[in-house]
């Protein structure tokens, strides 16, 4: 450890860099030890780690909306060559510099919406898109650009879910006359927020879990599994539209 990064100075520096909403081990140091989640989002990263590849040797990975860094250092420790973390929040990326600082990991950082996605000019073998999607007012279309201009492979996608955890087999099309298929508990729903969920105003839509899973698939996503109770592990298919059974 150099001079500068004494236990003393990490932890002011932490202090300085605002509220942090992930929870990471600077050297001890915990950013956000007293997480309404617990050890978020470790705790997260636990029930999901196993569907990725333990060695991301050769791979290049893309983690969208970032935040302070979390699962982007977590992809360096499984060996990705190359690791790319995006947020628009200036803050997130200040904290997250400094965790690669701290824990000597080489990530490269970029201040850009999902919405700009393309601005990257690459595909990625593996890319994250954890908790974004519910922070989003044009959810269906950030999908869609991850799937035309990011995603080579894999997409790790995760979101909060309210509503039904129920998902109903629906036929390909319907007739006018059909209405009660709307009212079973397992139809794709997307619950709009006009005002605020959980004191954030930047929550505008969260889907039921059929919701989300018709939304990747919509997208041009096959579901291979889903590992954790909001995550799900996606292979990109080439044409969007179609539609791929949950693998549990």
């Amino acid at each position: 450890m150099t001079p500068l990064l004494t236990t003393q100075y990490i932890e002011r520096r932490v202090r300085e860099l605002g509220t942090w909403f992930q929870n990471l081990n600077l050297n001890g140091v915990q950013t956000a030890p007293e997480h309404f989640l617990g050890d978020y989002p470790s705790c997260k990263w636990q029930r999901f780690a196993s569907v990725i590849p333990p060695d991301l040797s050769g791979q290049t990975v893309l983690d969208v909306g970032c935040n302070a860094g979390f699962y982007s250092i977590e992809m360096k420790k499984r060996g990705a060559s190359r690791v790319v973390a995006m947020d628009v929040d200036e803050d997130y990326l200040e904290q997250a510099r400094f965790a690669a600082e701290v824990t000597e990991t080489a990530i490269e950082f970029r201040r850009l919406s999902v919405y700009q996605v393309a601005e990257l000019h690459e595909n990625f073998d593996l890319v994250l898109f954890m908790g974004v999607l519910y922070h989003l007012r044009h959810p269906l279309l950030a999908l869609d650009l991850l799937h035309e201009h990011a995603v080579k492979s894999l997409l790790v996608f995760q979101s909060l879910l309210r509503g039904s955890s129920e998902v109903e087999s629906l036929e390909t099309d319907y007739p006018f006359e059909e209405t009660q298929v709307f009212r079973k508990p397992g139809y794709p729903v997307m619950h709009f927020v006009e005002h605020r969920y959980s004191h954030d105003p930047t929550n505008w839509w969260i889907p039921n879990h059929a919701c989300a899973e018709a939304m990747l698939r919509a997208s041009g996503f096959d579901i291979l599994s889903h590992p954790g109770e909001d995550v799900y592990l996606c292979k990109q298919r080439n044409q969007r539209g179609g539609s791929s059974d949950v693998v549990e």
